[in-house]
């Protein structure tokens, strides 16, 4: 294989492969008129049940089954097809990046998007699951930014190069399972010492840390448990199956399900009843 040469000036090439080849493109903006469908709830979610959906998903159930008031409608978007593209999701979120909500409970409708600023922004509405306390809500900031600046190395890097990119390259995925391996070492590390993430209390850091990095060492991101060896991360494993054995987190992550079995999908949620009926079937089955 020849060595690439890049050019002076790089062009958009729309055959560039890959699995989102025909979504990926290098300008913002609209590609088509699509208004949002809204429900009768004041917080409206707009989503996919990726790592970075489950993160909102699971905050909301957690919020509901603490007993607040945060009904909520949720609506597919399916980024496969450029739902995250359309007129009206790009008025809630101008950079086309799942998930987004608006909250329409104010005087003034509030449009959140980035998954770290729902999470702060639900955790601030409605007092919970971050600290009031100076240091303990730093600390909870501290592994919420942690996990927003270091994902991106784990799907973006590691996940796309190993399971995504349209050819095996050894140098892309290796550098990127070293770094994905470090990360795991920096929360192995911590867990050592914490119950939770950020101290004694689960908070919104674990919500965030959770889908991405719980999910890949229970083996549900990229194929890949086996060749990270991720059962050598012995707290992150403890904490994970912690995590996962909650009731809220099982249900977060039902919601704007779009993969496997058909009966398992969940493309809108309007109330708890909705939730019920797929997660019954993923018990029935073990696959929640």
């Amino acid at each position: 294989m020849s060595e690439y040469v890049p050019p002076k000036v790089w062009t958009w090439d729309k055959d560039n492969g890959g699995a989102f080849a025909s979504t990926n493109r290098p300008i913002a903006g609209a590609t088509h008129e699509a208004v949002l469908p809204r429900g009768t709830h004041p917080l409206q979610l707009h989503s996919l049940a990726t790592p970075n959906g489950q993160k909102v998903t699971i905050m909301l159930e957690e919020l509901l089954a603490a007993g607040h008031d945060a009904e909520y409608d949720a609506y597919l978007i399916n980024i496969g097809k450029g739902d995250q593209f359309g007129s009206g999701f790009v008025a809630i979120n101008p950079n086309s990046k799942i998930p987004a909500m608006i909250d329409y409970g104010p005087t003034e409708p509030i449009r959140l998007f980035e998954s770290g600023s729902i999470l702060v922004y639900l955790a601030d509405k409605f007092d919970a699951f971050l600290s009031k306390d100076v240091a303990e809500r730093a600390e909870t900031m501290n592994w919420l930014f942690w996990q927003m600046g270091s994902a991106p190395f784990v799907g973006g890097g590691f996940g796309h190069f190993y399971a995504y990119a349209p050819e095996k390259l050894e140098y892309p995925i290796n550098r990127y399972a070293m770094e994905t391996k470090r990360q795991l070492d920096v929360l192995d590390r911590q867990l050592a010492e914490h119950e939770y993430v950020s101290g004694s209390a689960y908070t919104i850091a674990d919500m965030a840390i959770f889908p991405w990095y719980g999910g890949l060492v229970l083996g549900r991101a990229y194929n890949a448990a086996e060749f990270l060896d991720v059962t050598s991360y012995k707290n992150v494993m403890r904490w994970a199956k912690q995590v996962d054995a909650r009731e809220p987190v099982k249900r977060g992550r039902c919601v704007n399900a779009a993969s496997g079995p058909e009966d398992e999908h969940l493309a809108e949620r309007h109330s708890a009843a909705d939730v019920d009926k797929v997660l019954a079937v993923r018990k029935a089955r073990g696959t929640v």
